[in-house]
This record gives structure tokens, sequence and C-alpha cells, in this order.
């Protein structure tokens, strides 16, 4: 008898949607066919579909050391609400930010104590640090992010040429990926004067500065033979020069967010800084442009970028106030967003397959016999209006605050336990590090 079995629903699978029972022994899919035999619980999921949970590989929940901006506690729970069950943490807004093996220690101690979601960690790739990576390699990151630009984080600069060549060529000897927020850094300075208004902000982070940057960085990823992820990209520009590289033969893939989708220029000057994130948002024109390419397939990854902030950061003029999007709760609602009408299965492998497959997480992001039983259960007929005090995070402060989405989170299943259902979360026990496979 299987421990749990989930009946009735529509799966979401990357070849299509199949309506059938899933069951669950030991953490994992045992089996999934119609009508199988009675478990020990069952769940009527007639009415609803099941996703696989959740992988959001671009977080910042500040732990440890800015833990009252957020918080792998208040931040997992979050993204348990939103039908997650695994995330990447990036190695900054911690402190200390992840650059060595001391401090992967000190992160992954504080998220095993606090996550109810399993979690990776990302390390870091600043200068000096390239002779820590394979130590934090041993650890199990999942690979190294650098900045091209001012993190705006002092104790995170941003790597310079040299420091990305040399961490691409370490990168690719280990096996792992090299991650890059990808903007130009003398083509993302205010000009002299500014007010700090929302068009001085716009103007003082063009679109050509995150097309260079990609460019640039593809072009040295080749040399070194690294497999290359740009994240959050803001436009379809930007897609499009990562594309061209892909057909040049990178091993690049490409990552965007659920604000640059659902938010353009003009939303930023009617929100004001609780918008504020960087690249910021772009012109509808851009926005049409990166839904095609999601479309089109050529995206592989759709992540949160969550990065909050306690509120009196989130204020002030546009070059003053800390840029971040408060959003991990809104990811899966802003793709099942009806006025684009992407297709179910296109969204799951966005967030969950591609996630696992693309950083080697061998057994997630599938709804298939032997894989970890993580599920999202969601009415996509359901509409609802985000509140704040909807809101798990630490603050609950969002730009996504008042909008009307469709597509209801029900449930969600993290190895087999409910951690999230109907508003309330039910997490008993907590989450596990999580590792890559080997090359």
């Amino acid at each position: 008898m299987s421990d749990l079995v989930i009946r009735g629903g529509t799966l979401v699978a990357p070849d299509g949607l199949r309506r059938a029972d899933l069951a669950i022994e030991d953490e994992r899919i045992s089996a999934i066919a119609p009508e199988l035999r009675g478990a020990a619980e069952e769940i009527d999921a007639t009415g609803l579909f099941v996703f696989p949970g959740i992988i959001d590989v671009h977080l910042h929940f500040n732990e440890p050391g800015r833990t009252d901006w957020e918080g792998a506690s208040t931040g997992s729970r979050a993204l348990a609400a939103a039908g997650g069950a695994l995330f990447f943490d990036m190695p900054l807004n911690s402190t200390p930010c992840t650059v060595n093996a001391r401090a992967f220690d000190l992160k992954a101690s504080a998220l095993a104590e606090s996550s109810i979601a399993d979690y990776g960690l990302w390390g870091g790739l600043v200068p000096g640090n390239v002779a820590e990576m394979a130590e934090l390699a041993a650890r199990g990151v999942v690979g190294f992010k650098a900045f091209l630009c001012d993190s705006g984080l002092p104790e995170f600069p941003r790597a310079d040429d040299r420091t990305l060549w040399e961490g691409l060529c370490e990168a690719a000897r280990l096996g792992l990926p090299v991650a890059v927020h990808a903007e130009n850094h003398d083509l993302v300075r205010p000009t002299n004067n500014s007010a700090g208004s929302a068009r001085e902000f716009l103007a003082s982070r063009p679109v050509i500065a995150e097309t260079e940057a990609i460019q640039r960085a593809a072009y040295l990823a080749a040399e070194a033979g690294a497999r290359l992820h740009i994240v959050h990209v803001s436009s379809g520009r930007g897609v499009a020069v990562a594309a061209e590289a892909r057909v040049r033969g990178v091993d690049i893939s490409i990552e965007t967010c659920p604000h640059y989708l659902f938010f353009d220029e003009e939303d930023l000057e009617r929100l004001g800084v609780v918008a504020k994130c960087a690249p910021p948002f772009r012109s509808r024109e851009e926005q049409d442009r990166l839904w095609d390419e999601l479309r089109r397939g050529v995206i592989d990854i759709v992540a949160s970028d969550h990065s909050p902030a306690p509120p009196e950061k989130k204020a002030g003029n546009f070059f003053q106030a800390w840029g971040g999007i408060a959003g991990v709760q809104s990811t899966l609602a802003v793709l099942l967003d009806s006025r684009r009408d992407l297709p179910l299965e296109r969204i799951g492998s966005l967030l969950a397959d591609m996630p696992a497959r693309r950083f080697r997480i061998h057994g997630r992001g599938r709804l298939a016999p032997g894989y970890a039983a993580d599920l999202a259960l969601v009415d996509c007929g359901a509409s609802f209006t985000l509140k704040a005090e909807d809101l798990h995070q630490r603050h609950r402060l969002s730009p996504y605050v008042g909008h009307c989405f469709r597509g209801a989170v029900r449930r969600t299943i993290r190895r087999g336990e409910t951690i999230f259902r109907e508003g309330v979360i039910t997490a008993q026990s907590r989450g596990r590090l999580v590792r890559p496979a080997a090359a």
C-alpha cells in the first residue's frame, strides 16, 4: 500500500497533460496510472492540475546576516505558498557572502534550521576568490554567481574581465556553471545632477548595457569552454543576443523573471521605488518580444529573483532606494496569466524540469516514477486578488499586491509531505541541502 495517492488530477508533464492518479512511497513518486489501488492517505485532486513543485533557481533569502530583510524561515514559506519545493539561494545578500567554504557552512547550517523547502546554494565569483572555487564545489554549490556591474554591496564586488575569465576557466574545470548579472558597469551610471526620478533611473540602465554584457560573457565562456547562465534577462533583445551565442555553440542558458513579464516601464513610474530592480522594467515593445521568446521556447527558466528589503530601504529617490523585487509568491501566477495563453506544460518545464536538468539536480522537477514527490496542486480556473495579508514573506511589500491573478495553489507537497494547504503552512519537517550530480 502506498503512503499517499493523489486521485483524479490532471498531471502536467513536458510532453503534455494527462488525467491519472499518482502514488507516493518513501518521499518519491512510485506509480502513475488510472485508478491506482488504495493508500494510507488519499487526496481528491478532481478539477485540479498537478504541477511538479517549483524550483526557484534565483532568490535572496539573505541568511545569515540580513534576516531582518527576509530570512529562509519566512521566505521558504512564501515559496511553499506559491507551489515551490526547492530553491537556490544566491551568495548575496547574506553576511558573510558565500565566497568561501566557511561562508557556505554558515549558510547551510542556518538554512537547515529555518527552511521548510529544500535548498541549494550558489557560490560567489568575486575578485580574489578564484582559488576558493574548488572547495566551494566540493561543498556542493550549484554554480558560481558574478556581477558584471556594481552589486550594491561592497562586500560582493563586481567581477572585472580578468576575474570573469579566470573564474570561467576554473568553473569549466570543475564542471559547474557561472551565472552572470549581465550589465556593463560603465554604462549603468546616473547622469550628473540627477534628481532620482523613475525616468532618469531607466535612462541610466539602457538595454545596450545588458546586450553588451551578455555578448562579452558569452564570448569569454566560449573561449573557456564553460557553461554560462544569464540571469534575469529583461529584454527581448537580450534574449536574442544570448540565443545567437547558443547557435554558435556556446553552452548558455537564459533566465528571465516574472516581473519583466508582468510590469513595464510605465508601471515603474506609477508604482515608484517598490518596483525598482536592476535591470529595470523595459518598454511594452521589449516586454512583448520577451513573451514571444518565452512562447517560442528560447528562454529556458523563469525565476523570481526575490530580493526583498525592509520598507525603509524601499524609499527615497530611485538612485538611493534598494533595488530588488519581492515576488517569490507570484511566479506561477504571472505565468498563468490568461492574457498570454502560455501552455501549462511549458510552464511546468520553465519552473521545474529545465531548472533541474540545467543544474543537474537528478530526480527532481518531473512527475515520473522514481522522482521526488514534489507537487503543486493548482486550481487554474480560480481567480484571486493578491492582498498584503496573503504574503508569507517577512515584509508584506510587493508590487504585485492589488493585482488579480488566475490560478490558485491549493496544496504544495515537498518529498511527499504537505507543507502548504489552502493558505496555511503545514510543514512538520525541515528542508534538506541538495547538490548537483557530477558532470
